[in-house]
């Protein structure tokens, strides 16, 4: 066995958190959960008091933190107050994007590796937006949150179980929102597929895929003093999964009524990782980590399975996979967008006039999409209403063709009106917990390996994933 299953987690209390794995004899190697301190309460369903103006703060303006904060000035109800890099420049870029979009300057901080404390000890500020490097992320979320702030991150939120367990608590515990920036969910099919699927045209959903696939080989270059390559360099498993895995999630109701409860991973030898490392960094590294290609396989308590796969490095066309197979219908979006949908569901949209004053339904066969005209008319006319909203917007402030603009949209629209976010500390922990629970499996010769349940108890409390809006 490689991997120690032992991690210490040290909470804000100054306590230590002992999670544990181990073998049973059924073969899975069990994942502890553990006990909730005395006096937390889940945050299932939970909505904090409404914030009229939402009082933003950023820490890390490198890659995407400039992206969020045009994003930001330009959504009512926002007001930037501070601006935190270590490199000044970068701090003095976003200021410029304020002034362009009349925005006020921000207070700026830069020039330290610890002065985004400052940033989060001001009172402020109401939400923190996080979008440094993956390492950074938990240490700064739980200051935030410890100091009376919501806290909103960056891809993947957290790195391993420990991290996991340590934002749940500090969210149970301080009663603040620590929402996870998964901006595929707001992807325009995404949206209208989960509307298709809460609406039935799909029958059960039985089966789901995702996935990251994105060669960064021009990329790599761009992570600030190369963090994302030498993580790949020194971590196995899925190290990027809640783009594939989040959208799948909502549509099959996870802790909503359903669960994760177990998980199988395979990866492929590292060829092109290593290689790419080895002749851009001019040094050897015979032990790199992250195998070329990555596969999981998870099953559900109702009996679902979910597919999800990661490959940064080898030549193929951008894929997010993102599937859905029904008892009565499919979708896809990559390569090719299409559905196969019941027409009994479907109704007039799949129905054409015979000539004789009746309606026929279109020859819809078990071999391939409906026609492109019935797509389109599917998509219109199942069109989420979160879509409907912000389509015309989201195109025209982009960020990711409009999706990043919506996550950013519904995070101030849910803090302004007091409402549940579209994506809770569950979701960040089921969705992050595939980076180390993939290693752990992949490195014990592919064994199951149980997913905690991160809702300790709960996953069944809400009945159905759904988008919260005002006046419901």
């Amino acid at each position: 066995m490689k991997r120690i299953f032992a991690l210490t987690l040290s909470l804000a209390a100054g306590l230590s958190l002992f999670i544990s794995c181990c073998h049973s004899d059924s073969g899975i190697i069990r994942t502890d959960v553990p006990e909730r301190p005395s006096g937390q309460q889940d945050m299932l369903g939970f909505a904090a008091p409404a914030i009229d103006t939402v009082r933003i703060g950023f820490i890390g303006l490198g890659m995407r933190g400039p992206g969020a904060v045009e994003r930001m000035s330009q959504i009512e109800g926002t007001d930037i107050v501070a601006l935190c890099d270590v490199e000044k420049e970068n701090v003095d870029k976003c200021q410029r994007i304020l002034a362009k979009n009349g925005r006020h300057e921000a207070v700026g901080y830069s020039g330290d590796e610890d002065i985004w404390k400052q940033l989060c000890e001001r009172d402020d500020i109401d939400l923190v937006y996080i979008a440094t490097d993956w390492t950074k992320h938990v240490p700064m979320a739980k200051y935030a949150m410890e100091h009376g702030k919501h806290a909103a991150i960056e891809v993947p939120a957290a790195m391993n179980l420990a991290e996991i367990w340590d934002l749940i608590n500090t969210s149970e515990r301080t009663r603040k929102h620590c929402m996870q920036l998964e901006n595929c969910v707001y992807d325009f099919f995404e949206l209208t597929t989960l509307n298709m699927a809460q609406h039935g045209l799909f029958g059960e959903i039985l089966h789901a895929e995702g996935a990251y696939i994105h060669n960064l080989e021009e990329f790599w270059d761009e992570y600030w003093h190369d963090w994302r390559l030498l993580y790949n360099r020194d971590h196995r498993g899925d190290v990027y999964p809640t783009h594939g895995l989040g959208p799948v999630c909502q549509a099959l109701d996870i802790h909503r009524g359903d669960k994760m409860n177990v998980l199988v991973s395979m990866d492929t030898k590292a060829v092109n990782g290593k290689a790419y490392y080895e002749t851009h960094r001019g040094e050897s590294a015979p032990d790199f980590q992250n195998g070329d290609h990555t596969m999981t396989m998870i099953r559900t308590e109702k009996g679902k399975t979910i597919m999800i796969q990661h490959d940064v490095v080898t030549p193929r066309p951008y894929n997010r996979l993102y599937q859905l197979t029904g008892t009565k219908g499919f979708a896809n979006k990559y390569p090719i967008e299409g559905y196969m949908v019941d027409p009994e569901k479907a109704g007039d949209i799949v129905r054409v006039p015979d000539g004789s004053g009746n309606a026929d339904i279109y020859n819809l066969t078990a071999h391939d999409f409906v026609p492109e005209d019935v797509k389109s008319a599917l998509m219109e006319q199942y069109k989420h209403p979160i879509q409907k909203e912000l389509e015309n917007t989201a195109k025209k402030v982009g960020g990711h063709g409009g999706m990043d603009y919506i996550m950013d949209y519904r995070l101030v629209y849910c803090l302004r009106n007091g409402l549940p976010l579209d994506m809770d500390v569950y979701d960040l922990a089921e969705w992050c917990c595939l980076t180390e629970l993939s290693a752990i499996s992949i490195e014990n010769g592919n064994a199951p390996v149980e997913v905690p349940d991160f809702t300790r108890g709960g996953w069944n409390k809400i009945q159905g994933y759904r988008h919260a809006f005002a006046g419901q």
